[in-house]
Formats: structure tokens, sequence, C-alpha cells
């Protein structure tokens, strides 16, 4: 009816407006058609394939998907299989101009063996040489370790630690002002009462990554350093990174593995305490003084010795991708990712154990499934969005996200061209959710619009990360794009049950964290309710529609 009245009141006008109208007209008939198909298909969503592709990814016969061991050919061929099977095409151009799903990601592996004069310590190398030694080397306490201009922050300005061991504390300062009764946090930041604390309160910066200290320490020319653990600050307890230090470990196989620090590590918290009342100082106080900008590093009297003995082998991992092409433009894109790799097989299991299989169901077979199931709602649009999808599944992301990080050096689509990363991990099937948490909210607040407004639809609302001085956003494969300057997230309803209510979502989410994350006991489950997950595949589907339908997604890089 619309049409005809068009019609009717234009013909006395001329035909230029005619045609002008009758364009328009027939744009606003196609836009109407395309939203209804993508409504169409968003409602067809189900769990019915996400349900089998979880419970055969996570089966014991999968080996546990670690990188570079015979399980990782059988996991990559069954997702190049899946890609196919829903019209993904391979991504990766190769240097003949043939494309292929796999993109070669070079590994070498580190197992340190480590003798040290102080007890309390966690020690590895990530240099590639077979033996390290320190001698009686001076430590020196730098605060938190951290430069950073925009906060005119800087831990190392009145110190030289090169050859030195730069000691540091674990998170940044905002954590530990905004936990401290005398200050308030207020919008996201923490202020004393001249205003002068800046960072971004209890929420960890990239600043407070044990990632970054190392990287900072090493670029100051440290010969090693030590991070002092806090179980609250680190959001994990001591034994996590013993552990890891204690196991072979991936690096990215790289001529630049001979810039970093030769010693990188932690002292348990409460042996660093005693190593500095030594010293005449004590730990809380110093970490509170070191909140500030005017802290000045010093050095310590103690010194250092330490022995490494390195085993490596070099090898190489892939990464996964399949990408369905836009209709007009097809170079630029949306990523949506989910690591594939999980922990394999426990090669020194406790005495009397069952299962030595670390199936990763939750971590991460339930993200792949939603990723695909992303996928197939996208083949089946009848009119396809100017630009593309690629589905990225990338390798080792439980050993430091190795693979996001060669990715986004050696992209398919151009990091200038990737309009947003739409990550995922840990999805636990638990029922509808009300909250959608978006790990990383406010850092592009037009994307949070997005989840917002599709979240709504659904009757849920979005929130943050209640734990944000843990950094999760600074734990998985967003990250890499994030540094890149893309647009990225990490979105899944967590801690509201439809059904259940808060407490109940709250006790599942943290049973989940202590008895079955990085665990063997992470199974596919029969009984699982996956009607969230589909809940959050149709919203993250709604957000990547009208990213590659709009016209200037986000209208430049925030």
């Amino acid at each position: 009816m619309k049409h005809s009245l068009l019609f009717v009141s234009i013909k006395v006008v001329g035909r230029p407006v005619f045609v002008v109208v009758l364009a328009a007209a027939f744009l606003m008939v196609s836009c109407i058609s395309a939203e209804n198909d993508f409504r169409k298909v968003q409602g067809e969503m189900s769990d019915v394939m996400m349900k089998e592709f979880d419970k055969t990814i996570s089966d014991d016969s999968f080996m546990g998907r670690r990188p570079c061991t015979p399980s990782e050919k059988k996991t990559t061929e069954f997702l190049v299989q899946e890609l196919s099977k829903i019209g993904f095409e391979p991504a990766f151009r190769q240097a003949d101009g043939s494309f292929s799903y796999f993109q070669e990601v070079p590994l070498i592996s580190i197992a340190s063996q480590v003798k040290a004069s102080i007890h309390g310590l966690a020690l590895h190398s990530s240099r590639p040489v077979e033996k390290i030694e320190l001698k009686d080397v001076r430590m020196v306490f730098c605060g938190f370790g951290i430069v950073a201009p925009k906060y005119g922050f800087n831990s190392y300005k009145d110190v030289d630690v090169k050859g030195k061991i730069a000691v540091v504390l674990i998170n940044d300062p905002g954590l530990y002002l905004s936990l401290n009764s005398g200050l308030s946090e207020t919008a996201g930041t923490v202020t004393s009462e001249n205003g002068e604390i800046p960072f971004k309160g209890s929420e960890l910066t990239y600043y407070g990554r044990w990632t970054y200290k190392f990287e900072e320490a090493a670029r100051q020319g440290a010969a090693g350093v030590i991070i002092i653990h806090e179980e609250y600050g680190a959001g994990y307890n001591f034994n996590v990174a013993s552990r890891s230090s204690k196991m072979a470990n991936l690096y990215i196989n790289t001529p630049d593995l001979m810039n970093n620090c030769a010693v990188e590590g932690w002292i348990e918290g409460e042996s660093a305490a005693q190593l500095l009342a030594k010293e005449g100082y004590n730990l809380q106080d110093l970490r509170m003084k070191a909140c500030s900008s005017d802290f000045k590093s010093f050095p310590l009297t103690t010194k250092l010795s330490v022995s490494i003995t390195n085993t490596m082998e070099e090898s190489a991992s892939v990464n996964v991708a399949g990408i369905l092409r836009g209709s007009s433009k097809p170079d630029e894109a949306v990523v949506v990712s989910g690591h594939w790799d999980y922990f394999g097989v426990d090669t020194a299991p406790k005495p009397g154990a069952t299962d030595t299989i670390y199936n990763g169901a939750v971590d991460n077979g339930t993200t792949m499934a939603w990723a695909l199931e992303i996928g197939r709602a996208y083949a089946r649009l009848k009119q396809r969005p100017a630009r593309s999808l690629m589905i990225f599944f990338p390798t080792a992301e439980e050993q430091g996200l190795l693979g996001s990080k060669y990715y986004v050096e050696h992209p398919a689509i151009e990091m200038n061209k990737t309009v947003a990363c739409i990550n995922d991990d840990m999805m636990y099937p638990r029922g509808k959710m009300k909250d959608l948490m978006i790990i990383g909210k406010g850092y592009y607040p037009q994307l949070d619009s997005l989840y917002s407004e599709a979240a709504a639809r659904q009757e849920r609302y979005i929130t943050g990360d209640p734990n944000a001085h843990t950094g999760m956003f600074f734990r998985s494969d967003q990250l890499a794009f994030h540094l890149k300057g893309v647009p990225s997230s990490w979105a899944f309803g967590c801690y509201d049950s439809r059904e259940y209510g808060k407490e109940w979502a709250l006790e599942t989410w943290d049973y989940f964290l202590k008895n079955v994350y990085h665990t063997t006991n992470d199974d596919y489950n029969p009984d699982w309710d996956w009607s969230g997950i589909v809940e959050d595949a149709q919203v993250a589907f709604e957000v990547i529609y009208r990213l590659t339908s709009c016209n200037n997604p986000f209208q430049g890089r925030e």
C-alpha cells in the first residue's frame, strides 16, 4: 500500500524525482526483506548441532587437543570438515596463490630446570639457550614495574636495572588504592583526596598483567624479573604460577625471544615479605607507597644466583580459519574467534586418578560450537551482507594466546579492514541468563551499545565483569586484536539465571572455576541446558549482522 501511495504522490513532480523515489522505495523494500530474512534465520538458531559438535570434540579420542601432539591433526582436520560443511572457504592465502584453512604457527617448547639461591621462587627462562647462569646478581625493587606515560607513571624513572633482577608487584595501583578505606572509587577510576591517582580502579589494566611486567623489564634491560605474588591481585593462587614454571612452555619461535629477560617468574608472597623484612621493609607498606607516581624504586642488598638448564624442541602448530565472503566488501570482515587447544593428557597424574585427559568441553568446545552455529546462520542468509565473516580457531591460547598473537602479525584480513573481533571462551551451558556479561565492557562503547540493543530484545541486560581485577579481558584471544586497535569483545550470560536467580548462577560458576576449569573434570555432560548459549549465539549473530551490513561501522577506530 505504501508503494502505491508513493506512486500517486509523485506523478505531478516530474520524471527525475519519480525515478529517485522509486529507487528509494525499492531500497526500502530490499532492506525490509533483508531484515525479515535475518530475523527468520536468527530465530532458527538451535542447540542441535552445537551439542553434537561439543560431544565429539571433547571425546577422549581427541586426547585433550594439545598443540604439537598427534591429537592436533585430528582436531584441526575435524574443524576444517565442519567449516566446509557450512560453506566457509579457506581463509589463508598461500605463497602459490592458493588458499588453505591452515596457518602454520612456528613454535618452540622450552622446559626449564632451575636451581636458585632463594626459596619460594617459581622461575623459568623463555630464551632458547641451553644454559643460563646468573651469579650474585643485584635485586632491585621496582614497585609495580610500570611505564605508563598516559597515567604519568614510571616505576623505572630513578633506577637502573640493566643486568639486574627487577622485583615487581602484581596488578596495578588502582586495585590496591580502591581497596584502601581512605580512597573512593567513582566512575571506574580511583581518586585520592587530591585527585591524583589514575588507572581504572579495581579493574585491571594491561599494565597490571604479568605478561606486561615481563615485557617492560626486558625493555629496561633487566637480566631477570620476579613478580611478587598476591592471590587477589593475580586472580589465582601461587600453585598456578609454580606449576607453569615446572612445565614445558610453548613460545612463538622468533629471534625476538633472545630479547626477553634471561630469567622470569614469581616469588611467593610470604617469601617476598620475609626477604623484604630482612632489608627493613614491610611488604604491605611498600605496596601502598608504590601506588604513588612519586615512588622511587631502590636496590636491595639481597643478591640472587640462578642456574637454569633448558630443554628445547622446535615444532609448529596451526591456526584454523574459514571465511564467507561479503557481497560488496569482501576484503573487510568481522572475525569470530574461539581457541581450539587445551592441555592434552596429564603426564603426572595424582595417585589413584582414573581420568587423565583434559577434554575441554567448556574450555573451549562450547565456544567452538557457538562460533559454528553463528557461521551456519550467516551462511543461510538469502541476502549476503556486504562484509565477510571469518571464523577463526587459534592455537595455543592456553600457552599464552600464541595463535592469535601470531595471526595479527600475519592476518588473512588486514587489521585496518578487520571491523571487529567477536571472541568467546568458557561458555558454560546452564540455561538462559538475564545478564550478558561483557568482559572488557567500556573499552568499545559503540560495540557495547550493539550488544545492549540485541540483548534487550531478549529482555536481558548487559553488565561488566564483577571480577574485573583479575583482568580476564587480557586472558583470551580478543586481546591480540584489541592491542592492534580492532574493536573486540568477549560476552556471555553468566551471573543471573532466568530460572534459578543470581545466587544459584554465582554458585554454579564458582563451582566450575574451582573444580572444573583447567582440570580433567571438564567433560561433556548430556544433561546440560544449552538454551542460554543459543541466546548468546543469537545476540552475537545480531551484532555481527549489523557490523557486516552497515555503511560505517564505528565510524573509525576508538
